[in-house]
């Protein structure tokens, strides 16, 4: 994995292959992140990252100057791998590791943005699980985004919060807006 831009820019972050993930591509992840630091303020933002993984996602955040960020991954290797290179660069990470879906049934807290990022063999359902359980438990600060990547295989039905997608590659973001 290679962080993309910010202060850790270039920077590869190499993770044992025995490790159950499948991180974002840089293709996706620098679209992705287009697309964010023209609406968004970095150094401002709270961020959730769920089945955070080898910390992809969150490192970019990080490098990029977001200091409050939260991943969640159901997998005691990948927690321990997000904290040991978090102290590595000498930032803060809140790693938790819980099942994502017992995590979403207990509010937490709110958050700017949250990225989801679940196995791309999920069932369409518990895509619209994750979805339904962060808009009914209120984890979106007002105008807050839910970003879900997905394979461009996965059918979501219409959300009322949905308000774009894009591909890039074989990843795909589904954008739900808090439209408190």
């Amino acid at each position: 994995m290679r962080i993309i831009s910010g202060k850790f820019k270039g920077r590869r972050i190499i993770a044992s292959g025995k490790l159950p993930t499948r991180p974002t591509t840089d293709q996706a992840k620098e679209g992705l992140f287009n697309i964010l630091s023209n609406n968004y303020n970095f150094n401002n933002l709270s961020v959730l990252d769920l089945f955070s993984g080898i910390g992809s996602v969150t490192f970019e955040f990080a490098s990029r100057g977001t200091t409050d960020i939260t991943a969640v991954d159901n997998f005691y290797r990948c927690v321990k791998f997000v904290d040991k290179t978090a102290k590595e660069l000498d930032i803060e990470v809140n790693t938790i590791k819980s099942d994502v879906f017992s995590f979403l049934k207990k509010p937490f807290r709110t958050y700017d943005i949250i990225f989801a990022d679940p196995p791309y063999d999920f069932k369409d359902q518990q895509f619209e699980e994750i979805i339904a359980e962060v808009f009914k438990n209120e984890f979106l600060s007002t105008n807050g985004l839910l970003i879900l990547e997905h394979s461009k295989h996965t059918k979501l039905p219409a959300h009322p919060n949905f308000i774009e997608k894009r591909k890039y590659g074989s990843a795909v973001f589904s954008f739900y807006k808090n439209q408190k």
